[in-house]
């Protein structure tokens, strides 16, 4: 007998294969696709939009204000179930494809899946050029769509109906993948999703997916385990890979077993609670004091599960020229950056293999009481750092009135702006997991819609709890729409308008560079010659949220408290001092563009103060 086949369009088979795809998540089984975020046009309603109506109880579909929100969305999802779940967006063609970019390159850089399901223009040909569609004379074939090649690790576009068959597994396991998981892209020309196929019955059964565990190289961890066991000074780098892995309780075992100090990158923050005694805080550009010197004095230095990006690395001066790096990561290439010794692998297969190798190893006491009393005098400064009345109100004592009032299993949010290095350095970690501080693309808008995603992700898993955003104006006005679908889709966000005035934190870096504020305050825009202030509390209220505006810190606490006990999206309005209040503290050298040449003087002097740091930078090795 020949195969059974089931005659489907394009799009209903792809909602019918995703919708038969499961994972095991702790556990339960559950499906991989969380569902999706939709914005409908003429590019996908008329044939995926017909699919998902019939599989709105299995792949539910939420409707998105903003494509480029709908993308931040899904990658909070994605980030707060590890990796492990994803959503898709679908868009339709033109326009609303090319809001996605952005999104698209933020699951990028932040290794996150998410699937795209875009609407493109006709494989016919025949009705060209049809609304929307970019023509390029010398080359009919090129589009919009082919732009999301830049910023996806997988792409492809559908050109007949059995192509899926070997495309939709193919993205799937992209985005499984711990080493290459990222952003999947599928173009669907308008007339092909309609196009009909007789598919194998068997492409639609159950299936379960693992998330693959590579074992590391036996030769590998035994010279890992050689330079560890003669190092004098060794320090732990804990990144986000930690967390997808799993592999929190071995890196805590393995840290504890050979009392190795343990330093966390952005990504890397919630690895250790803040009081463990081997947690020596957040290092890099926008982290510790306390990491920052030990990190300086290294001589080795294990790199679990961090990609090294500049702000971890202080622009590659944070660690002494001759410190030996080793770098565990699923990932070769980020396991061998700057020379490393790589350790290619799992984190915790990884861990476990490297305590096994350095059964009887410790790192001198000395060393580890070291690392203790900076993080001692680390948290001191974060004490007063963080306390109300300590000057005008800032980000760092808005911060300390949330951390001290909400349950240690809120989720915490943060992206753009001042308030991701705020929140690394001040914040006081009380659970594994809490923290998503997106600085891989450090992306403008993140905040409320991220938020959003990422309370998705939370009501299926921790309903009870909160989800709270700190995001500042800046990042507010250029979106802000996700407020509105949290409360029309019941999936309430607390939310922390910091109002600066502007983009405050780049005025900052202007003026550590020499120059005069421009452009960035709105007070310092010349052209806005009609100054006025926007109701943020009263635009909160438009959108279906609760809202309210405080005067201090102090009164922010008692905000904070109602909007604890409120039954939707609340919004909690607090102007913060955009020049004094900063965190000063524990920042490494950061390489910026500064002129080698200028007409003024404080910006010449600025560049030979900048340019006097990059003697240490490690080059390479």
């Amino acid at each position: 007998m020949g195969q059974a086949t089931i005659t489907l369009t394009v799009a209903q088979a792809i909602v019918r294969y995703l919708a038969a795809q499961y994972i095991e998540v702790d556990g339960v089984r559950t499906r991989v696709c969380g569902g999706g975020f939709g914005i409908f046009g003429h590019g996908n309603v008329t044939c995926l939009g017909e699919a998902l109506y019939d599989h709105q109880d299995s792949l539910p579909l939420y409707r998105g204000q903003n494509e480029q929100g709908m993308g931040f969305a899904a990658a909070a999802y994605a980030k707060a179930y590890l990796r492990r779940r994803f959503m898709f967006c679908t868009a339709s063609a033109g326009p609303g494809t090319a809001n996605l970019l952005t999104a698209s390159a933020l699951a990028h850089a932040n290794r996150l899946p998410m699937l795209m399901l875009c609407g493109d223009a006709f494989l016919t040909r025949l009705p060209d050029p049809v609304l929307q569609q970019l023509e390029h004379y010398g080359n009919p074939a090129l589009g919009l769509n082919d732009a999301f090649k830049a910023v996806t690790r997988y792409w492809d576009r559908i050109t007949y109906p059995a192509q899926i068959i070997q495309s939709l597994p193919a993205a799937l396991n992209t985005m499984l993948d711990p080493a290459d998981c990222g952003p999947a892209f599928i173009g669907l020309p308008q007339d092909v999703q309609g196009w009909t196929y007789d598919y194998p019955l068997s492409f639609f059964e159950e299936r379960v997916h693992r998330i693959r565990r590579q074992a590391p190289d036996v030769a590998e961890v035994a010279d890992a385990a050689a330079v560890l066991a003669g190092a004098k000074r060794p320090i732990i780098i804990a990144g986000g890979g930690v967390q997808y892995s799993g592999a929190v309780a071995e890196l805590t075992a393995f840290a504890e077993a050979h009392g190795i100090p343990v330093v966390e990158t952005i990504a890397g923050r919630a690895n250790l609670l803040d009081d463990h005694p081997l947690n020596i805080g957040p290092i890099g550009v926008t982290g510790s004091d306390s990491a920052n010197t030990i990190a300086e004095q290294a001589d080795v230095i294990l790199a679990v599960g961090t990609r090294l990006q500049d702000f971890t690395t202080g622009s590659w001066t944070a660690f002494a020229q001759d410190a030996q790096i080793i770098g565990l990561n699923v990932a070769r290439h980020d396991a061998a950056k700057h020379m490393s010794l790589a350790v290619v692998g799992d984190a915790k297969l990884g861990l476990d293999a490297l305590g096994q190798a350095l059964d009887g190893y410790k790192a001198p006491d000395a060393w580890k009481a070291q690392a203790q009393a900076e993080r001692a005098k680390w948290v001191e400064y974060v004490a007063e750092n963080t306390r109300v009345g300590n000057g005008p109100a800032s980000y760092a004592q808005a911060i300390g009135v949330v951390n001290a009032h909400c349950h240690k299993r809120d989720r915490v949010v943060a992206a753009a702006g001042g308030l991701p290095a705020e929140v690394t350095a001040n914040w006081r970690t009380l659970d594994i997991g809490t923290v998503d501080v997106e600085f891989g693309f450090s992306c403008m808008g993140y905040e409320i819609a991220g938020g959003w995603g990422a309370r998705i992700a939370q009501a299926e898993m921790e309903p009870e709890r909160d989800t709270i955003v700190f995001t500042g104006d800046g990042s507010y006005l250029l979106m802000n729409s996700d407020i509105y679908s949290s409360v029309l889709t019941e999936k309430k966000m607390i939310v922390l308008l910091l109002d600066n005035g502007g983009f405050a934190v780049i005025n900052k870096l202007q003026n550590n560079t020499g120059n005069e504020s421009f452009n960035n305050l709105i007070a310092d825009t010349p052209t806005a010659t009609h100054q006025v202030e926007v109701d943020f509390e009263a635009h909160a209220r438009a959108m279906g949220a609760l809202a309210e505006t405080v005067d201090n810190p102090a009164g922010l606490a008692v905000a904070f408290a109602r909007a604890k006990a409120a039954d939707r999206t609340y919004v909690i309005c607090m102007k913060v001092d955009p020049y004094d209040g900063w965190t000063t503290g524990g920042h490494a050298w950061w390489e910026v563009g500064t002129p080698h040449v200028s007409d003024h003087e404080k910006v010449t002097a600025a560049h030979k103060d900048w340019e006097s740091t990059r003697s240490r930078q490690r080059k390479g090795v």
